[in-house]
C-alpha cells in the first residue's frame, strides 16, 4: 500500500520540499515564478492545513481526490486539510501562486467556521475554478494585498487584515463557482436533472434497491463522474434543489403512486422501494408532503 505523509505544520511541508521556510509558521505564500519546477511533499501526503492556488500547468500534475489536473486554462483549486494531494513535477506555464493557511490560523476568527460553508473545498480537482480574465485580476490584487502584508507588517493587525482579504478570495470564488455553472456547455450544465433522473429511473427498474437499498448522493455522483458537492451544488444552481431532495421527491413520487396503485400497506411499500424501516419512511413522506402516507391514501381516496 503506498505510503501517505501527513504534515502537522506548514513548515514541516516546506523543508520536505526543498521550499524557504515561511515568514509565517501557519502561513505560507509562493508566486509560481518563485517555485519554478517543484514537487511538493514527498509522494502522496495530507496536511493540516488549506490550499489555495491559482495556476496553469505547462507539464507534470496534480493529483486531488480521484482525478488529476490537466487543464490548459487557468484555474483556481482549493484544497481542504486532510484531502489526499499529489503535486508531481510541475511546472508552469505562466505565473500564479500558491497559498497555504494552517486551520490554526482561523481559530476564533468568524472564517473558521464560515470556510466550512463553501462547497468548492469538496470538488474534485477536475472540477476546478475556471476563472475569466476579468477575474484573475481580481484574485491577483486580492493575492498582492496580503503579500504585502506577509513581508511588510507583523503587527496586532496583520492576522485580522490577511484573514479579511483571504474571505475576500473565497466570497469571490464563490460568485465565480456560480458564473461557471451558468456557462458551463449543456453537455454538462441545463441537462444534469435529466441525467441524474435517469440514473435514478435506471437504478430503480434495475431492482438494485431491493438489494442495495436507496441510492445514495456518493452513488449518483459515481455514476455521473463528478464529486457528490459538485452535483448538490450544480442541481442546486439549475433547480434550487439539491441532488438528496432530488432523491427524496422521486422516492415520494414513487410512494404516491404505490399508495394509490396497490393493495400493500405502508411497511410494505416502505420496503418495495428500499427504506430500511417503515417509520424512516413515514417522516420522509410526511416531510416532504405534510401528510403520512396513511393521511395522503385517505384524503386521494374520498
Amino acid at each position: 500500500m503506498e505510503k501517505i505523509n501527513h504534515y502537522k505544520s506548514i513548515v514541516e511541508l516546506h523543508e520536505k520540499s526543498g521550499f524557504e521556510p515561511p515568514k509565517n509558521p501557519l502561513l505560507s505564500l509562493m508566486t509560481c515564478k518563485e517555485l519554478m519546477t517543484y514537487s511538493v511533499g514527498e509522494d502522496r501526503f495530507t496536511g493540516d492545513f488549506y490550499m489555495i492556488g491559482l495556476k496553469k500547468i505547462k507539464s507534470g500534475y496534480v493529483l486531488y481526490g480521484k482525478t488529476k489536473y490537466d487543464h490548459n486554462n487557468g484555474s483556481a483549486v482549493f484544497m481542504k486539510p486532510r484531502q489526499i494531494i499529489e503535486v508531481r513535477n510541475v511546472q508552469f506555464a505562466e505565473k500564479g501562486f500558491v497559498m497555504f493557511f494552517h486551520e490554526d490560523y482561523l481559530s476564533g476568527h468568524p472564517l473558521n467556521e464560515q470556510i466550512k460553508k463553501y462547497g468548492y473545498f469538496e470538488y474534485e480537482i477536475n472540477e476546478a475554478l475556471h476563472i475569466s480574465p476579468s477575474e484573475e485580476v481580481i484574485m491577483w490584487e486580492l493575492y498582492e494585498k496580503i503579500r504585502r502584508e506577509y513581508d511588510e507588517n507583523s503587527d496586532e493587525f496583520s492576522r485580522e487584515i490577511i484573514l479579511s482579504h483571504i474571505d475576500s478570495i473565497l466570497k469571490y470564488s464563490d460568485r465565480f463557482y456560480k458564473r461557471q455553472f451558468i456557462d458551463r456547455s449543456p453537455n454538462v450544465s441545463g441537462s444534469m436533472v435529466k441525467k441524474f433522473l435517469t440514473v435514478l429511473d435506471e437504478y430503480f427498474k434495475a431492482n438494485k434497491h431491493i438489494d442495495d437499498g436507496l441510492p445514495s448522493v456518493n452513488f449518483m455522483a459515481g455514476e455521473l463522474a463528478i464529486s457528490p458537492r459538485y452535483l448538490s451544488d450544480i442541481l442546486k444552481q439549475e433547480t434550487g434543489k439539491t441532488a438528496l431532495e432530488h432523491v427524496h421527491i422521486y422516492l415520494i413520487k414513487e410512494a404516491k403512486n404505490l399508495l394509490l396503485s396497490s393493495e400493500s400497506n405502508v411497511a410494505g411499500i416502505a420496503y418495495d422501494l428500499g427504506f430500511e424501516s417503515p417509520s424512516y419512511f413515514t417522516r420522509l413522506f410526511k416531510k416532504v408532503v405534510g401528510v403520512t402516507p396513511v393521511q395522503y391514501k385517505k384524503e386521494a381516496v374520498k
